[in-house]
């Protein structure tokens, strides 16, 4: 009989005494620590251990960060379940929780488990403190990388709480020296403590787990397809070579080699390029499409396939489309494709090989569940589909949140009902792309089928993980000979023995650190950080001098908020119908990236929000932030400098240009600094949106027509009168219109009478 944990803060006979995993809290109990333990061991149950003594020894909150709200939830039933404090001081946090509740109930709160965001958020606007946080256990801990909440979490932290501590879990910190560092230094780490499956101490809780690899070849009618993709590609190719840009692997060129040629473009038209700069930008933007589809026709298939063309030719129509897919709409050989897509009927050999593998995993074990994972959402539709005309086989899509052209996401709270009727039995197949691929709850997977092997060793050590935890498991990877799939699968395997490599070599040169008195440390390191910070962003401008910037809720979201929070201005966070920032009563700031800027151009939204602004403000202003303005389209140079030339004098905006967001909140900071000391003015919100008169509607509605911009959808309405006489013109009549010849007419008709296919 297994014993338990017994322990004042963890409630009786519910715990499982484990020897590696008590080691483990031992040592992240000695200092800061990133634990890193296979999927499925019970991280979280370490998790459990450090929390209940730190909230014994020293009091205090406990604070545990997880990326998504499923997870969230998850953590917070265990923890109610096991955690020997009341359950109603077991809060989560979310963002379905109002800000303001989540301020009261983070008074009474002794152990909070959210996500990051909320946290960020709550910090930012000063709804929270966490003086007296005395643990944070940051989930996924991977995640600490780049401008991930996690990372400016812990920088606050270490500098506010009165007796830090944190605990970062994962089961794959990453494959490199760099990553695992900048994970680490991100979080404090001071220690890092590793269990592998071969460990003696874990050993005897491992469940076997079969790792098959299933190659398939391609057919020769999708082979036919592939070369058609290659002749544009050697076009392209070869148009680039004549502009003095060649790729050394020409259509084997990876991803990467693409994306390093389209930085060196960008970097040379920050130099005042030729113009033969912007036209290999533009042709590389045509290679990227049609390398993608290539990969598309090697790895998943041909309703895949479909999908993805779909959407190009939505592109190419569409009043914000680029050229690029325009040009590819029209090019010979992508005409061709599309017509033989028509006629295809053979499928990619994996779908049949998901069926057969699913099919006689179910009929051997029909209470068995399954999860098939997929790189691509409409591969995960298709399979679905597939699997779901096979009888006792009941599958589900599990996909993200994010929607797009014909393409709807989950919410979380229908992630969370799929995970538990999957649970239930109620589905026994989860199709899933990579949402599914991290901490959730499903301990009776019996088979992970991977349609693709994935060349990140994150991703490829959580989806193993989804099996193998409670009873033996079994891991299927598909891979189509002589094509991507098996480039992936090398890397893959490579990465993943590096890795483990990597962090034994972390273990051991950070193992002195293991049960140093961290707090001290701590404190030197945070005020060592604090003074490396204050150095760069000149803290001390604001010092002493209550500054204050409303800004946008929207806003929130960006680093410009966080960055500005650092230099010591109060934020004030509001809904507002005008401008992202204020500063003053008459100054007032929209914010935009280079991206958004041509974006917002193409749509001619900018004119509005513009409009707006200089109508309610004095001054108003506009911020360019980030580089990208000339070649983030393909936008006509002279169409972009009319833009501003436009905006700063028909709307007398003041047009400032940011490297990043923290140069963006300097330079805010500043602004507001001196509207609010030097000229004793205060903050006033002031000025609504503006409604599109009848005549913006009906110039709006024309002009969405691909090639048809603003004069030219004037010009129309002029002609006929209305929308309906400009839709129902015929093609003579459509030429009579001034600058509007027989190629955008043809395209008019083209559009407005062909019939409309889904």
């Amino acid at each position: 009989m297994s014993e338990h944990i017994k322990h004042p803060m963890v409630k009786p006979d519910t715990v499982e005494q484990r020897l590696y995993q008590l080691d483990l809290a031992g040592k992240a109990l000695s200092s800061s620590t990133l634990v890193v333990l296979p999927t499925g061991l019970g991280k979280t149950i370490v998790a459990l251990l450090v929390i209940a003594s730190r909230l014994q020894k020293t009091g205090g909150k406990a604070l545990i960060l997880s990326p998504t709200k499923p997870l969230v939830e998850q953590h917070a039933t265990f923890l109610r379940s096991t955690l020997n404090i009341p359950e109603d001081e077991i809060l989560t946090f979310t963002g379905a929780v109002a800000p303001e509740k989540r301020e009261e109930l983070w008074k009474k709160g002794k152990v909070i488990i959210s996500t990051p965001q909320v946290i960020e958020n709550d910090i930012l606007t000063k709804r929270i403190s966490l003086e007296d946080v005395s643990h944070i256990t940051f989930d996924e801990a991977h995640r600490a990388v780049g401008n991930y909440a996690y990372t400016y979490i812990a920088e606050r932290y270490f500098e506010d709480a009165k007796n830090p501590h944190c605990l970062a879990i994962t089961a794959s910190p990453g494959g490199t020296d760099e990553k695992i560092s900048e994970v680490c230094t991100n979080l404090y780490i001071r220690s890092v403590a590793i269990k592998t499956e071969t460990d003696p101490d874990v050993t005897p809780y491992i469940h076997k787990k079969e790792v098959e690899w299933n190659h398939v070849i391609l057919p020769s009618e999708m082979k036919e397809l592939k070369t058609l993709l290659e002749k544009v590609l050697e076009d392209r190719f070869q148009k680039l070579t004549e502009l003095g840009y060649s790729i050394p692997y020409g259509k084997k060129a990876s991803k990467m080699d693409l994306l390093g040629l389209q930085k060196k473009l960008q970097g040379q038209i920050r130099e005042m390029a030729e113009p033969a700069v912007y036209s290999a930008l533009s042709i590389l933007a045509e290679v990227m499409k049609v390398s993608h589809a290539v990969e598309i026709v090697e790895t998943q298939g041909i309703e895949a396939l479909k999908k993805y063309t779909a959407r190009l030719e939505n592109e190419a129509t569409s009043r914000t489309g680029s050229k690029a897919s325009k040009r590819l709409s029209d090019d010979l050989y992508m005409r061709q494709l599309y017509k033989r897509l028509e006629e295809c009927t053979t499928e990619h050999p994996k779908l049949a090989v998901v069926k057969d593998i699913v099919s006689k995993e179910l009929n051997g074990k029909p209470d068995s569940r399954v999860i098939v994972f997929t790189n691509y959402r409409d591969t995960s539709e298709m399979v679905t589909n597939a699997l779901s005309e096979i009888e006792d086989i009941r599958p589900v899509k599990f996909v993200g949140q994010s929607s797009k052209f014909k393409d709807k996401g989950l919410t979380q709270k229908q992630q969370v009902e799929i995970i538990e009727k999957f649970k239930a039995g109620e589905y026994n197949v989860l199709v899933a792309t990579s949402v599914a691929e991290e901490g959730l709850d499903i301990p009776a997977t019996d088979l992970v089928l991977f349609y693709e092997p994935v060349p990140s060793e994150i991703r490829s050590i959580q989806r193993k993980g989804r099996t193998g935890r409670k009873h033996e498991g079994r891991v299927v990877v598909l891979v189509t000979k002589g094509t991507r799939d098996e480039t992936y699968y090398w890397s893959c395997a490579h990465k993943e023995k590096r890795m483990q490599s990597n962090m034994q070599h972390w273990q051991e040169n950070m193992s002195e650190l293991n049960g140093a008195n961290t707090e001290n440390d701590k404190t030197d390191i945070a005020s060592e950080f604090r003074d490396e910070k204050e150095q760069q962003t000149g803290l001390s401008d604001f010092s002493g001098e209550e500054v204050t910037v409303v800004l946008d809720q929207r806003e929130i979201r960006s680093t410009v908020a966080r960055s500005l929070e650092k230099l010591g201005l109060n934020i004030v966070v509001k809904t507002l119908e005008v401008g992202d920032y204020i500063v003053s009563d008459r100054v007032a700031i929209e914010r935009k990236s280079a991206e958004d800027l041509v974006n917002s151009l193409l749509d001619r939204n900018i004119f509005r929000q513009i409009s707006d602004l200089a109508g309610a403000y004095e001054k108003p202003i506009l911020i360019i932030e980030g580089e990208g303005l000339f070649t983030t389209r393909m936008i006509n140079p002279k169409a972009i400098h009319g833009t501003l030339a436009s905006l700063a004098l028909d709307f007398g905006v003041s047009i400032l240009h940011t490297r990043d967001a923290e140069d963006t909140a300097s330079l805010i900071g500043i602004l507001a600094k001196r509207e609010q000391v030097d000229e004793k003015r205060s903050t006033s919100i002031h000025g609504k949106k503006s409604s599109m008169l009848l005549s913006q509607q009906q110039e709006y509605i024309v002009s969405s027509i691909s090639d048809i911009g603003p004069n030219a959808a004037k010009n129309l309405l002029e002609h006929f009168g209305t929308v309906e006489g400009v839709m129902k013109a015929e093609l003579e009549e459509l030429k009579e219109v001034k600058n509007i010849g027989q190629k955008t007419a043809g395209k008019m008709r083209e559009i407005l009478s062909s019939k409309y296919k889904n």
